[in-house]
């Protein structure tokens, strides 16, 4: 797969610093590929990141914002309105270079920046999408974020390209715009029961599979119509256990039994339905990844932009305050995270 969404129903579970490590590890990992990021969240917490990470003042999210068109997403979205049925002839307008914003990242990774005028945006992409004519309409206008990837994979020419592509927990039609555009989808969860509920979600609302008082919903929305349409719906790649508290090197009993509990979800939902799943013939259980927590890395690299493989051991200073990263948590950290981008 080139393309994955970065998705859960639920919020605060970690899909975008996970997306900016997938990011940038693959980007250092593949420098003949551009690795493209297209950020779907309207606070843009991973464009905020991967450039530079999170200034009060916003230079570099003011300066794209600030150009005309605007140099994000958004600037895109508009452009489309203007035009809904045909294709941006420019598409270079809307990509920005991370690397001339925060040396840290790698050169090969380009940026579709978030923006917060994307939720402005939203009621105007809903109602262009009703439009009585054309009669596809609808299929048109989900496309949007699917043609973007097309053209960017034309920009890139022979260099192979990936896409990681982050989505807000809401099923909004910006969020739907970035899921038809993957490939596969990177379900995150985190040790609580709401994240099993909200991956039964993630199910009901692409494919119109779940309790009756959900799915009946689903159906007439954007799973139906995606079928009658022959819409792409993406593949559930891979449920990442992320933030896993750990004592005396394994995850604290608490966590296995909701862990357990998000496994015979997924199971019983594979048994009916393989065909939602990338690897159809596997159980989805049996390739589950954990993701430690350590929290203080993850803020650290966040909050500085700071790439996995750059964080260093030692003492930080973040915003005044002194940070302490351990060499054993830290390397136990780095090695779960490189497993699970070697999985994209």
């Amino acid at each position: 797969m080139a393309s994955y969404a970065f998705w859960n129903n639920k919020g605060g579970v970690g899909k975008s610093f996970l997306g900016f490590i997938a990011s940038t590890e693959y980007a250092r990992l593949n420098p003949d590929a551009d690795v493209y990021v297209i950020d779907l969240c309207p606070q843009g917490n991973i464009s905020e990141t991967l450039l530079g990470g999170f200034d009060i003042e916003a230079k570099a999210l003011n300066d794209l914002t600030s150009q005309n068109p605007r140099r994000t997403v958004a600037g895109y979205i508009e452009e489309r309105l203007s035009s809904p049925f045909r294709m941006v002839d420019d598409i270079d307008r809307f990509v920005c270079q991370p690397k001339q914003y925060n040396a840290k990242i790698p050169e090969n990774l380009l940026l579709i920046c978030g923006d917060n005028l994307l939720e402005i945006l939203s009621e105007a992409i809903r109602q262009t999408s009703q439009l009585a004519v054309p009669f596809d309409a609808w299929k048109q206008v989900i496309s949007w974020i699917d043609d973007l990837t097309k053209a960017l994979r034309k920009r890139s020419g022979d260099r192979d390209s990936m896409f990681i592509i982050d989505c807000n927990p809401s099923f909004a039609i910006y969020t739907q715009l970035g899921l038809v555009a993957s490939e596969g989808i990177i379900v995150p969860f985190t040790a609580d029961d709401s994240s099993r509920r909200a991956v039964e979600n993630v199910i009901a609302l692409l494919y119109g599979v779940g309790e009756k008082h959900v799915s009946t919903y689903a159906k007439i929305s954007f799973s139906s119509k995606a079928v009658d349409q022959g819409v792409n719906q993406p593949k559930l790649h891979t449920f990442v256990s992320n933030r896993v508290t750990l004592y005396d090197g394994k995850p604290s009993r608490a966590f296995r039994v909701v862990d357990q509990r998000v496994k015979d979800t997924v199971d019983r939902i594979h048994r009916k339905h393989r065909s939602f799943y990338a690897v159809p013939k596997e159980k989805p259980s049996t390739g589950f990844v954990q993701i430690p927590d350590y929290h203080s890395a993850s803020v650290f690299a966040a909050t500085t932009g700071t790439p996995i493989h750059q964080v260093t051991p030692g003492p930080k200073n973040l915003d005044g305050e002194r940070l302490q990263l351990n060499s054993e948590p830290l390397e136990r950290y780095r090695h779960a995270l490189s497993e699970f981008v070697g999985r994209l």
